[in-house]
Protein backbone atom coordinates (compact mmCIF):
# COMPACT_ATOMS: atom_id res chain seq x y z
CA UNK A 1 0.00 0.00 0.00
CA UNK A 2 1.27 3.61 -0.51
CA UNK A 3 0.55 5.82 2.47
CA UNK A 4 0.90 9.81 2.13
CA UNK A 5 1.41 11.11 5.96
CA UNK A 6 0.75 14.77 6.51
CA UNK A 7 1.83 15.82 10.28
CA UNK A 8 1.75 18.84 12.63
CA UNK A 9 5.08 17.78 14.11
CA UNK A 10 7.98 15.75 13.53
CA UNK A 11 11.31 15.44 13.90
CA UNK A 12 13.28 17.20 15.02
CA UNK A 13 10.34 18.31 17.62
CA UNK A 14 9.64 15.56 20.17
CA UNK A 15 6.41 15.09 21.55
CA UNK A 16 3.83 12.23 21.07
CA UNK A 17 2.92 13.02 17.45
CA UNK A 18 6.33 13.11 16.19
CA UNK A 19 6.63 9.66 18.45
CA UNK A 20 3.50 7.85 16.60
CA UNK A 21 4.41 8.70 13.49
CA UNK A 22 8.12 7.65 13.73
CA UNK A 23 6.75 4.24 14.87
CA UNK A 24 3.89 4.30 12.32
CA UNK A 25 6.66 4.78 9.44
CA UNK A 26 9.15 2.16 11.00
CA UNK A 27 6.49 -0.39 10.61
CA UNK A 28 5.51 0.19 7.39
CA UNK A 29 8.94 0.07 6.17
CA UNK A 30 9.90 -3.40 8.25
CA UNK A 31 6.30 -4.70 6.18
CA UNK A 32 7.02 -3.43 2.69
CA UNK A 33 5.12 -0.51 2.32
CA UNK A 34 5.56 2.60 0.60
CA UNK A 35 5.61 5.62 2.52
CA UNK A 36 6.20 9.76 2.03
CA UNK A 37 6.36 12.24 4.86
CA UNK A 38 5.21 16.25 4.52
CA UNK A 39 6.16 18.09 7.75
CA UNK A 40 6.98 21.34 8.75
CA UNK A 41 10.46 22.84 8.32
CA UNK A 42 13.28 21.93 9.85
CA UNK A 43 12.91 18.36 8.84
CA UNK A 44 15.49 15.23 7.79
CA UNK A 45 15.56 14.64 4.31
CA UNK A 46 13.98 11.20 4.81
CA UNK A 47 12.94 8.53 8.03
CA UNK A 48 13.30 5.03 7.63
CA UNK A 49 14.04 5.20 3.83
CA UNK A 50 11.07 7.27 3.02
CA UNK A 51 11.06 10.39 1.57
CA UNK A 52 10.30 13.66 3.64
CA UNK A 53 9.33 16.80 1.70
CA UNK A 54 9.74 19.73 4.68
CA UNK A 55 7.00 22.72 4.02
CA UNK A 56 7.59 26.56 5.21
CA UNK A 57 6.81 27.12 8.93
CA UNK A 58 6.98 29.78 11.51
CA UNK A 59 7.68 29.23 15.04
CA UNK A 60 4.76 29.59 17.37
CA UNK A 61 5.34 28.43 21.16
CA UNK A 62 8.62 26.66 20.64
CA UNK A 63 6.62 24.84 17.48
CA UNK A 64 7.26 24.84 14.21
CA UNK A 65 4.04 25.39 12.69
CA UNK A 66 3.80 24.66 9.12
CA UNK A 67 2.10 26.16 6.52
CA UNK A 68 -0.73 25.48 3.88
CA UNK A 69 0.78 25.14 0.61
CA UNK A 70 0.31 24.14 -3.01
CA UNK A 71 3.18 22.17 -2.53
CA UNK A 72 1.04 19.71 -0.52
CA UNK A 73 -0.96 18.74 -3.62
CA UNK A 74 1.65 18.59 -6.17
CA UNK A 75 3.56 16.28 -3.67
CA UNK A 76 0.53 14.10 -3.41
CA UNK A 77 -0.22 14.18 -6.87
CA UNK A 78 3.05 12.95 -8.03
CA UNK A 79 3.16 10.50 -5.55
CA UNK A 80 0.03 8.82 -6.03
CA UNK A 81 -0.94 7.33 -2.54
CA UNK A 82 -3.92 5.34 -1.64
CA UNK A 83 -4.65 6.75 1.44
CA UNK A 84 -3.60 10.62 2.95
CA UNK A 85 -3.25 10.16 6.46
CA UNK A 86 -3.22 13.07 8.58
CA UNK A 87 -1.60 13.39 12.13
CA UNK A 88 -3.88 15.51 14.31
CA UNK A 89 -4.82 18.16 11.56
CA UNK A 90 -4.92 20.99 12.48
CA UNK A 91 -3.42 24.02 10.07
CA UNK A 92 -0.66 22.04 7.82
CA UNK A 93 -3.32 19.10 8.10
CA UNK A 94 -6.24 20.70 6.67
CA UNK A 95 -4.44 22.04 3.66
CA UNK A 96 -3.23 18.02 3.29
CA UNK A 97 -7.29 17.28 3.95
CA UNK A 98 -8.33 20.10 1.40
CA UNK A 99 -5.87 18.47 -1.18
CA UNK A 100 -6.37 15.07 -0.73
CA UNK A 101 -10.59 15.95 -1.36
CA UNK A 102 -9.45 17.61 -4.51
CA UNK A 103 -7.15 14.52 -5.85
CA UNK A 104 -9.86 12.34 -4.73
CA UNK A 105 -7.49 10.43 -2.55
CA UNK A 106 -9.14 8.84 0.63
CA UNK A 107 -7.83 10.16 3.71
CA UNK A 108 -8.04 9.49 7.69
CA UNK A 109 -7.40 12.32 10.24
CA UNK A 110 -5.95 11.19 13.56
CA UNK A 111 -7.17 13.11 16.33
CA UNK A 112 -4.49 13.53 19.04
CA UNK A 113 -4.51 16.80 20.45
CA UNK A 114 -6.90 18.42 22.11
CA UNK A 115 -6.64 21.64 20.76
CA UNK A 116 -9.74 22.95 22.10
CA UNK A 117 -8.50 22.51 25.34
CA UNK A 118 -4.76 24.13 24.88
CA UNK A 119 -6.45 27.46 23.16
CA UNK A 120 -8.99 27.56 26.46
CA UNK A 121 -5.96 27.62 28.79
CA UNK A 122 -3.65 29.69 27.20
CA UNK A 123 -6.55 32.53 26.18
CA UNK A 124 -7.02 33.93 30.03
CA UNK A 125 -10.57 34.97 30.10
CA UNK A 126 -11.69 34.81 26.51
CA UNK A 127 -10.75 30.77 27.16
CA UNK A 128 -14.25 29.59 26.69
CA UNK A 129 -15.01 31.30 23.63
CA UNK A 130 -11.90 30.52 22.26
CA UNK A 131 -12.51 26.86 22.89
CA UNK A 132 -16.19 27.37 21.00
CA UNK A 133 -14.54 28.82 17.91
CA UNK A 134 -11.53 26.20 18.06
CA UNK A 135 -14.28 23.41 17.87
CA UNK A 136 -16.29 24.96 15.02
CA UNK A 137 -12.78 25.12 13.36
CA UNK A 138 -12.46 21.49 13.85
CA UNK A 139 -15.49 20.36 12.76
CA UNK A 140 -14.59 22.37 9.34
CA UNK A 141 -11.25 20.26 9.10
CA UNK A 142 -12.33 17.00 10.38
CA UNK A 143 -15.63 17.25 8.10
CA UNK A 144 -12.55 17.22 5.02
CA UNK A 145 -11.69 13.58 6.13
CA UNK A 146 -13.46 10.42 4.92
CA UNK A 147 -12.62 8.92 8.83
CA UNK A 148 -11.60 10.28 12.16
CA UNK A 149 -10.24 7.96 14.38
CA UNK A 150 -9.27 8.68 17.93
CA UNK A 151 -6.89 7.39 20.45
CA UNK A 152 -9.70 6.49 23.58
CA UNK A 153 -13.53 6.46 24.52
CA UNK A 154 -12.95 9.67 26.14
CA UNK A 155 -11.80 11.38 23.18
CA UNK A 156 -13.92 9.91 20.81
CA UNK A 157 -16.97 11.19 22.89
CA UNK A 158 -15.66 14.40 22.75
CA UNK A 159 -15.98 14.29 18.78
CA UNK A 160 -19.16 12.98 19.27
CA UNK A 161 -20.40 15.34 21.35
CA UNK A 162 -18.91 18.39 18.92
CA UNK A 163 -20.40 17.00 16.23
CA UNK A 164 -17.60 15.10 13.89
CA UNK A 165 -18.61 13.03 11.33
CA UNK A 166 -17.47 9.94 10.82
CA UNK A 167 -15.21 8.81 13.93
CA UNK A 168 -13.65 5.78 15.14
CA UNK A 169 -11.19 4.25 17.65
CA UNK A 170 -7.79 3.76 16.56
CA UNK A 171 -5.29 3.39 19.95
CA UNK A 172 -1.35 4.27 20.10
CA UNK A 173 0.72 1.30 20.31
CA UNK A 174 4.07 1.32 22.70
CA UNK A 175 7.67 0.00 21.77
CA UNK A 176 7.83 -3.13 24.12
CA UNK A 177 11.26 -4.10 22.90
CA UNK A 178 12.40 -0.82 24.32
CA UNK A 179 10.33 -0.01 27.24
CA UNK A 180 11.49 -3.12 29.31
CA UNK A 181 12.09 -3.81 32.81
CA UNK A 182 15.46 -5.12 32.34
CA UNK A 183 16.76 -1.46 31.98
CA UNK A 184 16.73 -1.56 35.68
CA UNK A 185 19.69 -3.78 35.89
CA UNK A 186 21.66 -1.80 33.48
CA UNK A 187 24.64 0.07 34.72
CA UNK A 188 23.82 3.67 33.93
CA UNK A 189 20.02 3.34 34.84
CA UNK A 190 22.01 2.35 38.04
CA UNK A 191 23.84 4.78 38.75
CA UNK A 192 21.51 7.47 37.79
CA UNK A 193 18.92 5.90 40.67
CA UNK A 194 22.22 6.35 42.94
CA UNK A 195 22.25 10.03 42.01
CA UNK A 196 18.58 10.63 42.90
CA UNK A 197 18.02 8.17 45.87
CA UNK A 198 21.26 8.13 47.56
CA UNK A 199 19.50 6.90 50.93
CA UNK A 200 16.94 4.53 49.55
CA UNK A 201 14.55 7.30 48.82
CA UNK A 202 11.45 6.41 46.90
CA UNK A 203 11.08 8.30 43.54
CA UNK A 204 8.33 9.67 41.82
CA UNK A 205 8.85 10.16 38.52
CA UNK A 206 6.92 12.52 35.53
CA UNK A 207 8.19 11.90 31.54
CA UNK A 208 6.40 14.64 29.01
CA UNK A 209 6.85 18.19 28.17
CA UNK A 210 6.97 21.04 30.73
CA UNK A 211 3.84 23.00 29.62
CA UNK A 212 0.75 24.68 31.31
CA UNK A 213 -1.50 21.96 29.72
CA UNK A 214 0.74 19.42 31.27
CA UNK A 215 0.14 20.19 34.85
CA UNK A 216 3.05 18.90 36.41
CA UNK A 217 2.96 21.23 39.53
CA UNK A 218 0.53 18.72 40.68
CA UNK A 219 3.86 16.96 41.63
CA UNK A 220 4.51 19.17 44.21
CA UNK A 221 2.31 17.46 46.95
CA UNK A 222 4.77 14.34 46.56
CA UNK A 223 7.13 16.54 48.67
CA UNK A 224 5.10 15.93 51.54
CA UNK A 225 5.91 13.06 51.77
CA UNK A 226 9.35 11.98 53.95
CA UNK A 227 11.10 10.00 51.82
CA UNK A 228 10.03 10.71 48.28
CA UNK A 229 12.55 12.15 45.76
CA UNK A 230 10.44 13.92 42.36
CA UNK A 231 12.53 13.26 39.10
CA UNK A 232 10.97 15.04 35.82
CA UNK A 233 12.20 14.55 32.83
CA UNK A 234 11.45 16.73 30.10
CA UNK A 235 11.87 20.41 28.48
CA UNK A 236 9.45 23.33 27.62
CA UNK A 237 8.26 26.52 28.26
CA UNK A 238 7.20 25.80 31.87
CA UNK A 239 10.57 24.57 33.23
CA UNK A 240 11.40 27.95 34.93
CA UNK A 241 8.04 27.59 36.73
CA UNK A 242 8.42 24.41 37.59
CA UNK A 243 11.47 24.55 39.33
CA UNK A 244 10.02 27.17 41.65
CA UNK A 245 7.28 25.16 42.07
CA UNK A 246 8.69 21.78 42.74
CA UNK A 247 11.93 22.83 44.47
CA UNK A 248 13.06 19.87 45.43
CA UNK A 249 12.82 17.87 42.42
CA UNK A 250 15.61 16.65 40.48
CA UNK A 251 15.01 18.30 36.16
CA UNK A 252 16.46 15.12 33.99
CA UNK A 253 16.16 17.55 30.63
CA UNK A 254 15.02 15.61 27.41
CA UNK A 255 16.18 12.17 27.20
CA UNK A 256 15.29 10.03 23.87
CA UNK A 257 15.46 6.50 23.45
CA UNK A 258 17.76 3.90 25.70
CA UNK A 259 18.47 7.41 28.13
CA UNK A 260 14.40 7.63 28.71
CA UNK A 261 14.09 4.01 29.34
CA UNK A 262 17.09 4.53 31.61
CA UNK A 263 14.98 7.46 33.11
CA UNK A 264 11.76 5.84 33.74
CA UNK A 265 13.93 2.59 35.03
CA UNK A 266 15.75 5.10 37.87
CA UNK A 267 11.83 5.30 38.62
CA UNK A 268 9.68 3.70 42.14
CA UNK A 269 6.47 5.21 40.57
CA UNK A 270 5.30 7.09 37.60
CA UNK A 271 2.59 9.99 37.80
CA UNK A 272 0.76 11.08 34.53
CA UNK A 273 -0.76 14.56 35.64
CA UNK A 274 -2.10 16.13 32.67
CA UNK A 275 -6.14 15.88 32.79
CA UNK A 276 -6.52 17.17 28.91
CA UNK A 277 -4.53 14.13 27.38
CA UNK A 278 -6.53 12.32 24.71
CA UNK A 279 -4.29 8.67 25.33
CA UNK A 280 -1.68 9.53 27.93
CA UNK A 281 1.65 7.31 26.04
CA UNK A 282 3.66 8.04 28.71
CA UNK A 283 1.55 5.82 30.77
CA UNK A 284 1.98 3.27 28.40
CA UNK A 285 5.54 3.22 28.73
CA UNK A 286 5.96 3.53 32.28
CA UNK A 287 3.93 0.29 32.54
CA UNK A 288 5.67 -1.61 29.96
CA UNK A 289 8.78 -0.81 32.06
CA UNK A 290 6.50 -2.59 35.01
CA UNK A 291 6.27 0.75 37.03
CA UNK A 292 3.09 1.18 38.58
CA UNK A 293 1.37 3.78 37.45
CA UNK A 294 -1.17 6.82 38.86
CA UNK A 295 -2.83 9.23 36.47
CA UNK A 296 -6.08 11.35 36.25
CA UNK A 297 -9.66 9.58 36.27
CA UNK A 298 -9.96 11.96 33.29
CA UNK A 299 -9.68 11.48 29.14
CA UNK A 300 -7.60 8.97 27.72
CA UNK A 301 -6.12 7.70 31.06
CA UNK A 302 -9.46 5.89 31.94
CA UNK A 303 -9.23 3.84 29.26
CA UNK A 304 -5.21 2.71 30.02
CA UNK A 305 -5.97 2.70 33.47
CA UNK A 306 -7.67 0.19 35.72
CA UNK A 307 -8.00 1.52 39.06
CA UNK A 308 -6.50 -0.96 41.60
CA UNK A 309 -5.38 -3.54 39.32
CA UNK A 310 -2.96 -2.18 36.83
CA UNK A 311 -2.21 1.69 38.31
CA UNK A 312 -4.34 4.20 40.75
CA UNK A 313 -6.53 6.84 39.12
CA UNK A 314 -6.78 9.66 41.28
CA UNK A 315 -10.10 12.47 41.43
CA UNK A 316 -8.34 15.81 39.71
CA UNK A 317 -10.96 17.87 41.31
CA UNK A 318 -9.71 16.88 45.07
CA UNK A 319 -6.45 17.97 45.64
CA UNK A 320 -5.96 15.59 48.02
CA UNK A 321 -6.74 12.58 46.46
CA UNK A 322 -3.34 12.14 44.70
CA UNK A 323 -1.73 12.29 47.87
CA UNK A 324 -3.68 9.94 49.18
CA UNK A 325 -2.49 7.98 46.33
CA UNK A 326 1.33 8.90 46.23
CA UNK A 327 1.24 7.71 50.20
CA UNK A 328 -0.17 4.20 49.07
CA UNK A 329 2.61 3.55 46.94
CA UNK A 330 5.44 5.39 49.21
CA UNK A 331 5.03 4.94 52.68
CA UNK A 332 1.97 2.98 52.72
CA UNK A 333 3.17 -0.74 55.36
CA UNK A 334 2.49 -2.71 52.03
CA UNK A 335 3.65 -0.49 49.46
CA UNK A 336 6.64 -2.00 47.89
CA UNK A 337 4.14 -4.83 47.50
CA UNK A 338 1.51 -2.95 45.72
CA UNK A 339 4.33 -1.36 43.24
CA UNK A 340 5.11 -4.75 42.24
CA UNK A 341 1.90 -6.14 41.64
CA UNK A 342 0.38 -2.88 39.98
CA UNK A 343 3.68 -2.95 37.89
CA UNK A 344 3.51 -6.72 36.73
CA UNK A 345 -0.52 -6.10 36.27
CA UNK A 346 0.33 -2.67 34.13
CA UNK A 347 3.12 -4.54 31.94
CA UNK A 348 0.57 -7.47 31.39
CA UNK A 349 -1.91 -4.71 29.97
CA UNK A 350 0.57 -3.51 27.66
CA UNK A 351 1.87 -6.50 26.05
CA UNK A 352 -0.42 -6.90 23.31
CA UNK A 353 -0.02 -2.98 22.04
CA UNK A 354 3.17 -3.55 20.18
CA UNK A 355 3.14 -0.65 17.18
CA UNK A 356 3.35 -3.53 14.75
CA UNK A 357 -0.07 -4.89 16.29
CA UNK A 358 -1.51 -0.94 16.23
CA UNK A 359 -0.25 -0.40 12.96
CA UNK A 360 -2.00 -3.32 11.36
CA UNK A 361 -4.57 -2.32 13.06
CA UNK A 362 -4.65 0.86 11.32
CA UNK A 363 -3.60 -1.12 8.00
CA UNK A 364 -6.79 -2.91 8.42
CA UNK A 365 -8.87 0.66 8.71
CA UNK A 366 -7.06 1.81 5.22
CA UNK A 367 -8.71 -1.01 3.50
CA UNK A 368 -11.62 -1.11 4.96
CA UNK A 369 -11.67 2.57 3.74
CA UNK A 370 -10.51 1.94 0.41
CA UNK A 371 -13.33 -0.84 -0.37
CA UNK A 372 -16.05 1.70 0.40
CA UNK A 373 -14.42 4.34 -1.63
CA UNK A 374 -13.88 2.02 -4.83
CA UNK A 375 -10.29 2.00 -4.64
CA UNK A 376 -7.89 -0.93 -4.70
CA UNK A 377 -4.62 -0.36 -2.41
CA UNK A 378 -1.90 -3.09 -4.11
CA UNK A 379 0.65 -3.95 -1.67
CA UNK A 380 3.14 -1.49 -3.26
CA UNK A 381 1.32 -0.81 -6.28
CA UNK A 382 -1.22 2.50 -7.13
CA UNK A 383 -4.66 3.06 -6.17
CA UNK A 384 -7.24 2.84 -8.66
CA UNK A 385 -9.26 5.95 -8.75
CA UNK A 386 -12.50 6.67 -6.91
CA UNK A 387 -14.68 8.96 -6.24
CA UNK A 388 -14.65 11.98 -3.93
CA UNK A 389 -16.54 11.51 -0.45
Amino acid sequence: MRIAIITESFLPQANGVTTSVCRILDVLAASGHQACVIAPDPAPGGYAGFPVHPVRSVPVRQFSVGLPSWQIESTLASFDPDVVHVASPFVLGARGLTAARNLGIPSVAIYQTDMAAYVQQHSGAAGPAAARLTWQYLRWVHGLADLTLAPSRAALADLEREGIPRTGLWGRGVDTALFHPRWREDAAARALRRRLAPNGEVVVGYVGRLAPEKEVERLAVAARIPGVVIAVTGDGPSLPALRDALPGAVFLGRRDGDDLARAYAACDVFVHTGTHETFGQTLQEAAAMGLPVIAPAAGGPLDLVDHGRTGLLFDPSDAQDLLRCLRRLTVAPDAWAQRALLGEAGRAAVAERGWPALVGHLLTRYADLLATRGRVGAGGGSAVSGSAA
